[in-house]
């Protein structure tokens, strides 16, 4: 990735963790990404949500092998937004899979070498991942062959059941999934269950509810109207893409309690992106 801040980020312990039958979370400590398909069925329809960072790909491949056996091959990639923690392995695993990749047509110009996000914003926090932020890779990514819009009606390709919610402020085209059966919730960016600013935090997965990582968030309104959205869903767990997975009533009261005290909670005092708005 080019800078050591990024490198030492890619170095931590990636595990795994099957959150239902048919979604499993991989986390790579800073972010995490999901294999979503029933490793039992005989369909062997399954997709990758997002793509973790550049060094995921192995891990990756080899949760993909023990879970639906050797060259399985998703239907798709699914990006919910294109920041560098989430398509860092995409290239590799696309061009090997041979599959499409989709993502939010407002996002299609980061991801086809058409427009560079913002340098990240170290003012937001003391913590030390945000402080280390504005050498995190922003330029975009160009998968030109392969990007596709998500369906404007809605439907996630390779996930029947599933719908995209357009949930912007991290950044444009932000997507989170939801499953209306039984609600849950694949968050992405559009908050968080730990305070992904400070490393410690980061490292020992300490359960705090916020909002989207601060330091790349430039649009303050939009995030906190994302928030509100997926609120109203009333979702039945939640799976975020910076710390735990939440359910039932410990979910229904962070969701809450986030969205009646955003501003204290999840907006920062201070940044170029907060004065702007």
């Amino acid at each position: 990735m080019g800078n050591k801040s990024v490198e030492i980020m890619s170095a931590m312990t990636t595990t795994s963790q099957e959150i239902t039958p048919d979604i499993l979370v991989m986390n790579f400590t800073v972010v995490s990404a999901c294999l979503v398909g029933n490793p039992n069925s005989n369909k062997g329809e399954w997709v990758l949500v997002d793509a973790g960072l550049e060094n995921s790909a192995d891990f990756i491949l080899q949760s993909v092998e023990k879970r639906f056996g050797k060259d399985a091959r998703p239907q798709a990639i699914i990006l919910t937004h294109g920041h560098f923690d989430h398509v860092g392995s995409v290239i590799k695993l696309s061009e090997l899979w041979d599959v499409p990749v989709y993502v939010h047509q407002l996002e299609i110009p980061y991801v086809t070498g058409k427009k560079d996000y913002p340098v990240a914003d170290p003012t937001v926090d003391e913590g030390l991942v945000a402080k280390m932020s504005p050498t995190f890779p922003h330029t975009s990514i160009d998968i030109s062959f392969r990007a596709v819009a998500l369906p404007n009606d809605g439907s996630v390709p390779g996930m029947s059941g599933w719908k995209w919610i357009h949930t912007p402020g991290h950044t444009e085209g932000h997507v989170s999934l939801f499953r209306e059966k039984d609600r849950v919730l694949i968050v992405a960016d559009a908050f968080s269950t730990t305070k992904q600013e400070s490393l410690l935090s980061v490292m020992m997965q300490r359960e705090e509810i916020s909002g989207p990582p601060k330091y790349l968030t430039t649009d303050w309104i939009a995030a906190e109207k994302s928030v509100k959205t997926l609120m109203d869903l009333k979702p039945s767990l939640a799976i975020p893409s910076h710390g735990k997975p939440l359910k039932g009533e410990e979910l229904s009261r962070h969701l809450e309690m986030l969205v009646n005290h955003f501003d204290e909670i999840a907006k920062p005092e201070q940044g170029r992106f907060v004065s702007k708005q």
